[in-house]
């Protein structure tokens, strides 16, 4: 200041002390201001208002290029990061299609090594096969050697039995796959059986529901009231409803004359079958025969219809339906052996004379039924009421389960006891021990489990019944009786298919198997090869005479060699001592034998009759082509006792 007044001094003193005073009142103004402000402006330089402002848009310039630069940072660290992500994305789906690839690749090779496996597999079955056959192929041969020189010594009689044998085995292999055939289609017709049987429930059970809602329905008077208080319009609801009545009436009248006609359509098809099982019976001619029997096809699958639209129940549907599968499936069959040039033999003329009386009765009923029947009786039936109509369809439904005449599977079976119960002199054993028993008689057949299922008492034994299940789970269920601990029967559940061992080698099996038992003297008197199994009949050899009453019936299965079932029962009541006593020898008795029969064969026989032992000739013997089992008295030389022998697919048997 004091530079600037030295400069600025010119006229004298009085300017001098005008100056001081100016400063002197400034510094008085300054002074009067307050310390904030005073410090303020003495802290900071006093600027100009331009020079600030341009100081603030700068700074300000300076901020947003600082949130920009920032703002850009960012968006490209985002994007470094999508990128990043991006790349490791694409490396992780290059990296999967080289592992798919790979196991691709691995597969391939696993599929290839495979197929080599299996080609060299096939290869050496091919050769295990051809090594196999060429085996066989030279086992032929040495059998047919040995054969031919076992056939150069065979006696004339020998020859026949060995003929005779060949011919019932071919028969029984033949037989066989014509049963299995028809196993098949029964199967199919007990399915179809089954289906019917559901069906006809259900409309029994419609049946049943319709009665039940007649039964429910509203009376009269109610809605008579309700007609005349509601006037007019309650008339026309009512003439709705009569017209519908009306209608449903219609529709059971259609449904009864339905009915009708599908129950007449019965009567003539029955009558139709009855005709064509009647000229089957005398027809000789192979040409006449295919038709009857095509015929009775065709008979049997429209009575099997109508069978199903008749709403007779599920039990007499299905005893009905029963005997007409059967008889169309017997039709089928012998249409297939008259194809093959095989004529019908007398088993299956027999058989078909059995069809034709229950065809016949079957016809009879049926017509008799249709005809006498009133509107009523029938209106109950088809409502499910049991009347006179559905008890007649019972009695025709039983009709059709008669069996044709019986027939045995070995001389004097099922005689039971004809003496003293020689149980009855053993004593009682426990459940534990006959469970133990039980292990000990089936040893052979490693049981893994037994399980006791019971008691069966019958008048002649009481026996404990055990479930055995051996290592291959085939259950073996078995009977061991109370008195003395001795099994009495016993049946495996196991399918024999296939043919490997004969009936000579599976009675040396049955033979080892009644030996085990304690049974050391069984003749077999009946042998019988049913195709795949071999049921062979025992008797007690005493002295050389035949004891029938001492029978044990024997199945050993020819696919795996080993005795599958056996009926001991007989057997076990009436083995015992006894004493024999011939009045007239043999030659003797032979003369009383009738003179068309030639015998072949002759034992001492002691057979039961009527509860009663008998001392007898047993004379096997021929009649033409036929074979016939003749007993006469050892005592008297009297006829005691004529089977005949028959053959059929389940082997031979008597009548």
């Amino acid at each position: 200041m004091e530079k600037k007044i030295g400069k600025n001094v010119s006229s004298g003193a009085k300017k001098v002390e005008r100056v001081e005073e100016e400063k002197k009142s400034t510094l008085q103004a300054e002074a009067e201001k307050p310390a904030k402000k005073q410090t303020k402006k003495s802290a900071q330089p006093k600027k100009s208002p331009k020079q600030s402002k341009k100081t603030v848009a700068k700074k300000q310039a300076v901020k947003r290029e600082e949130k920009a630069a920032a703002k850009r940072l960012e968006a490209a660290k985002e994007k470094a990061a999508k990128k990043e992500k991006k790349l490791i994305k694409k490396a992780e789906l290059k990296q999967k299609k080289m592992e798919k690839k790979a196991a691709l690749k691995a597969k391939k090779a696993e599929h290839k090594a495979e197929l080599l496996a299996k080609k060299a597999e096939r290869k050496q079955a091919k050769m295990e096969k051809k090594a196999a056959l060429k085996e066989k192929k030279l086992e032929r041969k040495a059998e047919k050697t040995a054969r031919r020189e076992l056939l150069k010594n065979e006696s004339k009689a020998e020859k026949q039995k060995r003929l005779e044998r060949e011919k019932r085995e071919r028969t029984a292999l033949k037989r066989q796959k014509h049963e299995s055939r028809e196993k098949a289609r029964e199967q199919k017709a007990k399915a179809r059986e089954a289906a019917r049987e559901r069906r006809s429930d259900g409309r029994k059970h419609k049946r049943e529901q319709k009665t039940e809602r007649k039964k429910n329905r509203a009376g009269y008077g109610g809605w008579l009231a309700a007609v005349i208080s509601l006037g007019a319009a309650c008339l026309v609801l009512a003439t709705i409803v009569t017209a519908g009545a009306m209608r449903m009436s219609d529709m059971d009248a259609d449904t009864a004359n339905g009915y009708h006609a599908t129950l007449f359509e019965m009567v003539s098809v029955s009558e139709d079958m009855d005709n064509n099982l009647s000229k089957l019976r005398v027809s000789a001619g192979a040409n006449e025969q295919r038709k009857l029997l095509t015929e009775i096809l065709v008979d049997s699958a429209l009575m099997e219809s109508a069978l199903e639209r008749i709403p007779v129940d599920a039990a007499t549907s299905t005893d009905i339906s029963s005997f007409v599968n059967k008889t169309g499936a017997y039709a089928r069959r012998l249409l297939g052996k008259l194809a093959s040039g095989i004529a019908l033999d007398e088993t299956e003329k027999l058989t078909i004379e059995y069809l034709h009386k229950i065809s016949s009765r079957l016809y009879t009923e049926l017509n008799t039924l249709a005809t006498t029947m009133t509107e009523k009786e029938f209106r109950e039936f088809l409502e499910g009421k049991e009347g006179s109509v559905s008890q007649k369809f019972g009695e025709i439904g039983n009709g059709t389960q008669e069996q044709p005449e019986e027939t045995l599977d070995a001389p004097f079976a099922n005689e039971g006891n004809v003496g003293t119960n020689s149980l009855n002199a053993l004593e009682e054993v426990s459940a534990s021990r006959a469970e133990e028993l039980a292990r000990d008689y089936f040893n052979a057949y490693h049981v893994k489990d037994v399980q006791f299922t019971g008691e069966t008492v019958t008048s002649q034994a009481e026996c404990y019944n055990f479930l055995l299940t051996d290592e291959n789970d085939v259950e073996i269920y078995a009977q061991i009786t109370k008195k003395g601990g001795k099994l009495a029967f016993f049946e495996t559940y196991e399918v024999c298919t296939q043919k490997n061992f004969d009936l000579e080698t599976c009675d040396t099996l049955a033979r080892e198997f009644l030996t085990s038992l304690g049974m050391h003297n069984p003749e077999a008197v009946w042998l019988c090869d049913t195709g795949m199994s071999a049921d062979i009949t025992y008797v007690s050899n005493v002295d050389g005479v035949r004891v029938y009453a001492d029978m044990v019936r024997v199945r050993v299965c020819e696919s795996k060699g080993r005795v599958v079932g056996m009926d001991a029962m007989q057997y076990l009541l009436n083995y015992g001592e006894r004493e024999f006593d011939i009045a007239i020898p043999e030659m003797d008795a032979r003369a009383y034998l009738a003179a068309e029969l030639v015998p072949y064969e002759v034992h001492l026989a002691y057979v039961p009759v009527d509860g009663v032992e008998m001392l007898c000739y047993e004379y096997a013997c021929t009649y033409g082509e036929e074979e016939f089992v003749v007993y006469l008295s050892a005592m008297t030389g009297e006829e005691v006792q004529v089977y005949r022998v028959q053959d059929s697919a389940r082997g031979r048997y008597l009548r």
